[in-house]
């Protein structure tokens, strides 16, 4: 029985699921964005999330802590480039963000010799054409509201303005 045995084990040996997860880890980590299988992706994101938290400029506070750090992160992804560029680039750009650093899209066309569903996973913060979509949708929402609260604000404000400034400079600014 498989009684709370969380994680796929994709139809490999422990041995190769580790291989696996490992070099697909490191060519998230370099490339910023994979296409693979959607199992495969779901797999990938519990082992690689760990492994940016431990790279997030708060959990390295002191030399020791970086450096414990750094070799368990280089025990699961065996590549030095690519612990290098996950604690120097990837770790403080989500140094604020408290978790899901990945994303999985999955594709609209299955892969053509087995009919696997296919999916792309990046890294939150390195899509630009998202954080720009993001950024003016962002504004957009501001302007709305803040065009709606601005007579509150502007009418609380003016009388505050008047009891601390004199009258010739109040109607230089009106002008």
């Amino acid at each position: 029985m498989r009684h709370n045995k969380k994680f796929n084990h994709l139809g490999r040996k422990s041995a190769h699921r580790k291989a696996m997860l490992s070099n697909m880890a490191t060519s998230l980590i370099l490339k910023k964005r994979i296409i693979t299988t959607t199992a495969k992706a779901k797999a990938l994101r519990m082992y690689v999330e760990p492994l940016i938290t431990r790279s997030k400029p708060e959990n390295n506070t002191t030399t020791e802590q970086g450096t414990t750090n750094r070799r368990v992160v280089f025990s699961y992804l065996q590549n030095k480039y690519a612990v290098t560029e996950l604690f120097r680039e990837v770790g403080p750009k989500v140094g604020n963000r408290p978790g899901g650093y990945t994303r999985i899209i999955r594709m609209p066309e299955n892969r053509l010799g087995d009919a696997a569903e296919m999916a792309m996973m990046e890294l939150v913060d390195y899509n630009e054409n998202l954080l720009n979509v993001d950024k003016k949708a962002g504004k957009a929402k501001t302007t709305r509201r803040s065009s709606k609260k601005a007579p509150k604000a502007e009418a609380a404000a003016a009388p505050a303005a008047e009891t601390t400034t004199t009258e010739a400079p109040a109607e230089e600014v009106k002008e």
